[in-house]
């Protein structure tokens, strides 16, 4: 692989070389500012002045050339509405097909100017995060601050970019006049719901939204699902994707997402009234769920390293699997043995495919719908979250079939297990293995003259200026001069855990912490709901049910609201921070201290943790998505890997916290687990507020 400003040369329109941003230039720039102040030669201030009024140069050069295509597009639609007005004296389908053609034409221009606006947008965000990465300065702060809203800032030509709306309109509304709308005399502006369905315009449309980068709900909710991707994809992956493609196989990885959580959530109402049936304390319930998660430790790497080879062998396996673990699951009950049913769960949790299933969203999904396969991994999560408590609610009843007992604490795993096998026959039946030999052989010549539609519409996965958390190299790429040969290894992904591991920067181990305590306080939460409302307030299964299913189902509204509107007005620092400290109100508040116990207390104090940490992995999530180093983006070991065993790590930890607390007594069991949940948040707290206040 090549250097990042190679990658971008190879990107360029070649008859606009002299008017992108001189990336390598200023590289060596910032190189010889850290030589000359490591001399003693130059001081802080001059390098910032010096970089400052350079950055404004290579813009200025940038935005006035835009400007001048701006202008040259606009002129080209003036003199093509001359041309309809002229035509529609006398109308002729000939000549109204050649003026929808010269717009399309003049549409294709356009797009060329946007890609035109992304690379260079993606080399000056990468130049001010390598200037901040050498300085340790928030150069990058302090740039966009005063540039952004200053009347006589370039800057804001590439924020606002309001001639380029301009342009767009002006495209849509003279096709729009063109099409055959059999008599009608409303115009595009009595028809607002009723947008122009046209290619050209669609792919100008995408490239202006993924541009500017608004926050939105599905943005937001396919960055929860951590599914890496390249920062400046080739022009030839959307091709690549599609040979790839197949919607069915995509909706079976969903269904195993759903599957999965309402599979490890659907016991959780009945598992200490299991385990005592068994013979076992209430709390053992913790090791009962927690196993689950045990397995899942290792069965993430061992598929995660499958999926490399293949998608449809891991779900299968992971289908036979599952089916046999809620089989013993559910005969644990007339075999009497506590240790059947543990191996039960750990057999479920080495079917966990999670990791299989991200992969294929990352592989083989076309990048045009890659962000709503990965909303719809998040809502397929979240749907199986909710479901698996409400399924287990309905099935209060018991009977049984040829000394096989059919009761709330076994029907779980009997229904489990037939959907297993239908989903396995599905599977079977409908899975199609993507081509691995067109991923592995097939290449694209690539061409300075990016003419291809969908190669164009590719936008910013980031925005231009990211906010102050993203600070640091995150690609994890090292400071080679584009002159220089990039050593093969500082490119390749990471061939285990521990290169991994060295490749994450302190912000991001930070954010791997909080991740971390987040699953820790809801699996506290989750995992002991059954025991600590039974013992305080006699509360019946069912009711346990409709609780976990109503906290269950918040996750999607409370990720609708973030995404849509807090992301909006608040930096994602500042919510990151808020929803860690809302966190620990949520904690203190369900402490059993002063006042006698009551269900208000649990339930608010609940809800707020649950919807707090729901927040803040969201916006943990999506900074991650923007953060991490690239060389974890694909690999056995990547970055969806590394949150998957972090969150699991927790959730093994705090399913053993509530079986060990569980025998200094059940009294003692809410406050006993709420102390480690304490601890750890203050720590993550803590350790935010240090790492950004030291890197900037």
């Amino acid at each position: 692989m090549v250097a990042f400003g190679k990658k971008l040369k190879e990107r360029q329109i070649e008859e606009w070389q002299g008017f992108y941003i001189n990336y390598k230039l200023m590289k060596k720039r910032v190189k010889q500012y850290a030589q000359q102040i490591e001399l003693g030669t130059q001081d802080r201030h001059y390098v910032l002045k010096d970089f400052s009024r350079m950055l404004d140069n290579q813009i200025e050069k940038t935005v006035l050339f835009l400007l001048e295509q701006q202008g040259h597009l606009a002129s080209r639609i003036a003199k093509l509405g001359e041309q309809q007005d002229a035509a529609q004296q006398e109308p002729e389908i000939s000549k109204m097909s050649e003026l929808r053609e010269a717009y399309r034409t003049v549409g294709q221009d356009l797009l060329k100017l946007l890609y035109f606006i992304e690379i260079n947008a993606v080399g000056l965000r990468k130049i001010l995060k390598k200037f901040d990465k050498r300085f340790g300065y928030r150069f990058t702060d302090y740039y966009v601050k005063t540039r952004a809203n200053h009347p006589y800032s370039q800057l804001q030509q590439v924020f606002k970019h309001v001639g380029l709306g301009a342009v767009v309109g002006a495209l849509s509304r003279n096709l729009h006049e063109l099409q055959d709308r059999q008599g009608s005399y409303l115009s595009i502006y009595d028809q607002p719901t009723l947008p122009l369905q046209d290619p050209v315009i669609d792919s100008i449309r995408a490239a202006v939204d993924r541009l500017t980068h608004s926050t939105n709900f599905l943005n937001f909710l396919g960055q929860h699902a951590l599914i890496m991707q390249e920062e400046l994809p080739a022009p030839s992956d959307e091709h690549v994707d599609d040979q790839r493609y197949h919607f069915m196989s995509l909706l079976l990885n969903l269904a195993n997402t759903f599957l999965y959580m309402v599979n490890t959530y659907i016991i959780v109402p009945t598992a200490d009234d299991y385990s005592t049936n068994l013979g076992a304390a209430p709390t053992v319930c913790g090791i009962v769920i927690g196993a689950m998660a045990v397995a899942q430790v290792f069965s993430s790497v061992y598929f995660s390293a499958w999926s490399n080879k293949s998608y449809f062998r891991p779900l299968v396996f992971s289908s036979i699997i599952l089916f046999l673990g809620n089989t013993l699951y559910a005969l644990a009950y007339d075999l009497n043995s506590i240790w059947i049913l543990l191996i039960g769960r750990l057999f479920c949790g080495f079917g966990s495919a999670r990791a299989v299933n991200r992969r294929y969203i990352s592989d083989c999904v076309p990048l045009k719908i890659r962000m709503q396969a990965s909303a719809g991994f998040v809502s397929a999560s979240a749907l199986g979250m909710a479901c698996g408590p409400a399924l287990a609610g309905l099935l209060q009843i018991k009977f049984k079939i040829y000394n096989i007992t059919f009761n709330q604490d076994t029907l779980p795993g009997w229904v489990m297990m037939v959907a297993w096998l239908i989903y396995s026959i599905w599977l079977w039946i409908a899975f199609e293995e993507p081509c691995r030999d067109f991923e592995e052989n097939h290449t694209i010549p690539q061409s300075n003259a990016i003419a291809d539609n969908n190669a164009l519409e590719k936008g910013l996965k980031q925005p231009l200026m990211i906010s102050s958390e993203d600070k640091g190299d995150e690609d994890g790429d090292q400071d080679y001069d584009d002159s220089e040969e990039v050593p093969e290894k500082s490119r390749l992904p990471a061939t285990s855990i521990g290169s991994a591991y060295r490749l994450l920067t302190p912000s991001v181990k930070v954010q791997l912490l909080i991740y971390f305590m987040l699953k820790y306080v809801m699996e506290i939460l989750l995992s002991e709901s059954s025991v600590i409302t039974t013992y305080y307030f006699n509360w019946s299964t069912s009711t346990v049910a409709i609780f976990l299913a109503g906290l269950g189902l918040t996750v999607l509204p409370v990720n609708i609201v973030v995404g849509s509107y807090i992301t909006n007005l608040f930096d994602d620092r500042q919510i990151l921070l808020a929803s860690e400290i809302m966190v620990l109100v949520g904690i203190l508040l369900n402490f059993n201290v002063i006042f006698p116990y009551s269900e208000p207390q649990y339930i608010c104090s609940g809800l707020l943790m649950f919807v707090s940490c729901e927040v803040l992995e969201g916006i943990n999530l999506s900074l991650l998505s923007r953060v991490m180093s690239s060389r974890l983006s694909r690999g056995t070991y990547n970055g969806g890997l590394l949150s998957t065993e972090a969150g699991t790590i927790a959730r093994v930890i705090a399913d053993a916290t509530i079986t060990l607390a569980g025998y200094m007594g059940v009294s003692r069991l809410l406050n006993i687990t709420l102390i480690p949940s304490l601890f750890i948040c203050i720590v993550s707290i803590t350790a935010t507020g240090y790492t950004y206040n030291s890197l900037y």
